[in-house]
């Protein structure tokens, strides 16, 4: 990611800095003022709506970018001339609908296939851990063992998304599995991580991401599965179990319970028992 920003994106990066924005927000933010103010070719502080306009048009048809992204641009221009700078500068575009995908789902049988294909001892309990907690690659890669209570069998995600700490829930059997393995690491490794390189620092999202591929590869799971397929198996199964929506909603880190109940729509094992109506005749 390129970092040599402009004075002006480099002044409004600290400014997010001091209003308490994470940092990987504080990137993507200045990411797509710096690929902007390189598009324009001029001071992106002298700017017309046009420009905005033009731009979130190249991109649209050019780089095939989502609605999503298009929606996250936006909102990184309101901000950047109406609340930084305090610009009156028209960019109220009707904002392009949301594709509304389900969330792709995991069954527990192939959970377990993912777990037992999955070779590597500190891989295996990678993959337990956000299956059990629902935690975010990014807050699964930053995780330290001082951040988990293993007596209490909780932990606590320091500065997730929105900077926001939250309490999550940890397996007694993911804890029983852990403390032996990390008795075994303190004798080679010395690392604050949860999970760690040879050389103890904590581990790159990239790897993550690779070898969950190969897992499901190897356990013949044709779903695209990532951390975040972890992440969503996570809810529906709670839901599954009859936990309470506002529960699940705490322990994902969701400021909005619409975000949560995205679930509701792909937990379908319930509606699988229920008796068609022509069965009834």
């Amino acid at each position: 990611m390129n970092k040599n920003y402009s004075k002006n994106i480099e002044n409004f990066k600290n400014s997010l800095n001091i209003e308490g924005y994470s940092k990987n927000t504080i990137d993507i933010y200045c990411l797509y003022l710096d690929l902007f103010e390189k598009y324009i070719q001029k001071d992106i502080n002298n700017i017309e709506s046009k420009d905005i306009i033009n731009y979130l048009s190249y991109i649209k048809n050019i780089k095939k970018i989502s609605s999503t992204t298009i929606n996250l641009i936006i909102s990184i221009f309101n901000h950047y001339y109406k609340i930084y700078l305090k610009k009156n500068i028209n960019i109220d575009i009707k904002l392009p609908k949301k594709s509304k995908k389900l969330p792709t789902t995991l069954t527990n049988d192939e959970i377990k296939l993912l777990i037992k294909n999955t070779k590597n001892k500190r891989n295996k309990l990678i993959i337990e851990f956000i299956f059990s907690t629902g935690t975010r690659i990014s807050e699964c890669v930053n995780m330290k063992i001082d951040d988990l209570d293993f007596i209490e069998s909780v932990g606590k995600v320091v500065s997730g998304k929105g900077n926001k700490d939250r309490i999550i829930i940890l397996s007694k059997k993911w804890i029983e599995k852990y403390r032996k393995y990390l008795k075994k690491r303190e004798n080679i490794i010395k690392s604050k991580y949860l999970f760690c390189t040879s050389k103890g620092a904590n581990l790159s999202v990239d790897t993550i991401q690779k070898f969950l591929k190969e897992s499901a590869k190897q356990s013949g799971i044709n779903k695209k599965v990532s951390p975040h397929t972890l992440r969503h198996s996570f809810a529906t199964s709670l839901l599954e179990n009859d936990v309470n929506i506002r529960y699940i909603q705490q322990l994902l880190g969701h400021t909005n319970l619409n975000t949560t109940q995205i679930y509701t729509k792909v937990n379908t094992n319930k509606l699988k028992k229920i008796k068609n109506p022509l069965d009834n005749l």
